[in-house]
């Protein structure tokens, strides 16, 4: 593709990224550069750069719109890119490719790629066979140090990383050692290379184990690649470090999202459509709009009581936030606490057992400020509560009390229903929470009302 065909941004752009400049920047800024770019630009400026540099972007996971970048390019120019590409890469990046496009594609990759490619294509999303990839160091067990330092050198440049070399079982294949490659130049040429292998057991995960569980076997055992061992022994892959932080920092982003109450939005902010961002943001808020309502519909009943203690009404709001607020506290810690395995499923009555006396001690402080104020505010003169202030002041007490201590068992109870349902316990987020007590809330506050304020203002 010529330069001087593009038009003059691109050309400008395609200079940047061409000139005598080329070695100054990095790879992110690179990335950074051309993520700034339209799609089409972008994929003219990538389709220019020499395939080693073209190929180091696009294995960044921080490329927005890698995949239709790809689509932009010549068929046979994507291939050759994909194919000098990491293929746990190549997988995610038909994955974001819809099917006519993917199909094309796939059928102009090399046999090795487009057989690992599909292997890994094969697990289900979330899972160490989904993240992990196929390109590691391995060697077998009858070799010396010297050979194994030799073969590195010679395949080094066709590996993602070279953190350990797996020795594997010169009969069976199967994993039988791993050496790090620190351990691997300390030692003799001539020595086995089992001589510097790790003592011990081998850390390993399996194909199925979920991202989360990879995770915190890489942070237990201070690793930088896992490997993943299938049920017949033989290694499959491995998961970097770099590769759990990739997708950790993706899914944490997903349910920040979640938690703020609407779909995750699955593209960076500025690259979603206008449409795009309404359809992720308007089913929520209309389900959050549809609960208020019954906000609504629980003072209309309790109309009468509002007539005749119009008092009630001024701490209307502040019992609303009270109980949102607890139950969004208590939702924010389980659901991190399930995302980080301090607690599992079975764990819910040991968390109801918790928040309920923990509920009952917030209530209690924060209907303690409630009465003070309305004490204060009594006897300096700011408002007048009437002739039965201080029954409107136990009021207050006795309802936050109640209120605050449902917030925190019903904030504390939801993420486990949902998990329960296999449901993403992060749909759970705080406008949700905050607007199903809401409702229990008033009704809470205004049974209160009635018990202690019978008889004299209701």
């Amino acid at each position: 593709m010529n330069i001087n065909r593009f038009p003059p941004r691109v050309g400008h752009a395609a200079r940047f990224f061409t000139g005598d400049n080329l070695g100054a920047i990095t790879t992110a800024e690179r990335v950074e550069r051309l993520n700034a770019l339209d799609v089409s630009e972008a994929a003219a400026i990538l389709a220019t750069l020499p395939q080693q540099k073209a190929v180091r972007i696009l294995g960044r996971p921080e490329l927005h719109n890698a995949a239709a970048m790809l689509r932009d390019m010549p068929t046979d120019q994507a291939a050759r890119l994909l194919n000098a590409t990491a293929n746990d890469r190549v997988a995610d990046l038909f994955q974001e490719m819809g099917e006519d496009a993917r199909a094309h594609l796939f059928s102009k990759l090399d046999r090795t790629t487009a057989l690992a490619v599909q292997h890994l294509m094969g697990y289900p999303p979330r899972t160490a066979g989904s993240i992990m990839t196929t390109e590691f160091v391995s060697v077998p067990a009858t070799w010396t140090v010297g050979q194994t330092l030799e073969h590195v050198r010679k395949v080094e440049r066709s590996r993602e990383t070279v953190y350990a070399i797996y020795v594997l079982n010169a009969e069976t294949q199967a994993l039988a050692s791993v050496v790090t490659l620190r351990r691997l130049i300390t030692g003799e040429p001539q020595d086995p290379v089992l001589s510097v292998a790790q003592q011990g057991g081998i850390v390993r995960a399996d194909p199925l184990m979920t991202q989360e569980d990879v995770a915190r076997l890489i942070r237990k055992h201070n690793l930088l690649a896992l490997p993943v061992i299938g049920e017949d022994g033989h290694m499959l892959g491995i998961v970097t470090v770099d590769d759990v932080i990739d997708t950790m920092i993706a899914d944490q982003t997903e349910d920040a999202q979640k938690f703020g109450g609407m779909e995750a939005l699955g593209k960076p902010y500025m690259k979603i459509s206008f449409a795009g961002m309404i359809r992720k943001r308007a089913g929520w808020l209309c389900a959050l709009f549809l609960g208020e309502m019954l906000t609504a519909s629980a003072m209309q009943h309790f109309e009468g009581e509002l007539e005749k203690a119009i008092v009630l009404t001024l701490f209307v709001p502040l019992i609303m936030s009270s109980g949102g607020n607890s139950g969004s506290q208590a939702t924010s810690l389980i659901i991190r606490a399930l995302a980080l395995g301090e607690l599992k499923l079975s764990d819910w009555w040991r968390v109801l057992v918790r928040e309920l006396p923990t509920g009952i001690v917030l209530g209690t402080i924060l209907g303690l400020v409630g009465f003070a104020r309305i004490v204060l505010w009594q006897n300096i003169g700011l408002f007048d509560y009437g002739e039965h202030w201080i029954l409107v002041g136990w009021t207050i007490f006795a309802a936050l009390i109640g209120i605050v201590t449902f917030g925190s068992i019903a904030g504390s109870m939801l993420p486990f229903v949902l998990q329960r349902l296999r449901l993403d316990p992060a749909s759970a987020s705080a406008p949700f929470v905050a607007t199903l007590v809401d409702v229990t809330g008033l009704v809470i506050y205004f049974s209160v009302a009635l018990m202690i304020l019978s008889g004299t203002l209701l």
